[in-house]
């Protein structure tokens, strides 16, 4: 079951990655798709949970793509709301075609997302892998994830706006394991939790 939220006179699907980001003060505000993490998750269960309110009449006006996300720019815990999103792990270059183009697609390098909030702006490359070490010296984008594009795609597929909010969990140091990612996710809820009551107000 796909639950929408009223976000002030917006029909709103919530996306989010995985459980331990969706804290108490954002179970307080909405019941969001929980796709599961990675690229492929993401692009099936936003996918999916699209295709079937779209058969129901019932198509969001809008999707809110949110969760944490690492930088080595940004500062720990910040928000930031997302300008634009690349796929870094996708290279056709053999092929004569940009890398993050997808060959044969008619869209953009950098997929852009809309910016309605008075929050910094940031660029997103979503990819498969948790980035660390020397491939964050590959990484052009201000922050990086794993999911974003994915639902971006299926947003811009079936004609829904996407606004992409995240919070930066880890990134300055190499990630120990999972308990590291943990550390800022209590936070994060909570800051995330204020951009959505911002969003709210903004479409009121």
């Amino acid at each position: 079951m796909v639950e929408l939220t009223q976000l002030g006179a917006k029909r709103a699907l919530f996306v989010m990655a995985a459980e331990p980001e969706y804290g108490p003060h954002l179970r307080a505000r909405f019941v969001p798709l929980i796709t599961g993490i990675g690229p492929v998750e993401a692009a099936l269960h936003a996918g999916i949970a699209l295709a079937r309110l779209e058969a129901a009449g019932t198509l969001p006006d809008l999707i809110v793509c949110l969760g944490s996300a690492g930088s080595r720019r940004c500062a720990l815990g910040s928000i930031h709301q997302i300008g634009s999103v690349s796929w870094r792990d996708m290279d056709a270059s053999a092929l004569g075609v940009e890398p993050g183009v997808v060959p044969y697609l008619d869209e953009p390098k950098d997929l852009p997302l809309d910016t309605p909030l008075d929050l910094p702006i940031a660029t997103l490359s979503s990819g498969g892998d948790v980035v660390s070490g020397d491939h964050w010296n590959r990484v052009s984008a201000d922050m990086v994830d794993m999911e974003t594009y994915a639902v971006a795609r299926a947003a811009r597929t079936f004609g829904v706006p996407l606004v992409g909010l995240r919070g930066v969990s880890d990134g300055p140091g190499e990630l120990a394991g999972a308990h590291d990612w943990h550390k800022l996710l209590g936070y994060l809820d909570g800051e995330l939790a204020k951009a959505v009551d911002i969003l709210a107000e903004h479409f009121a």
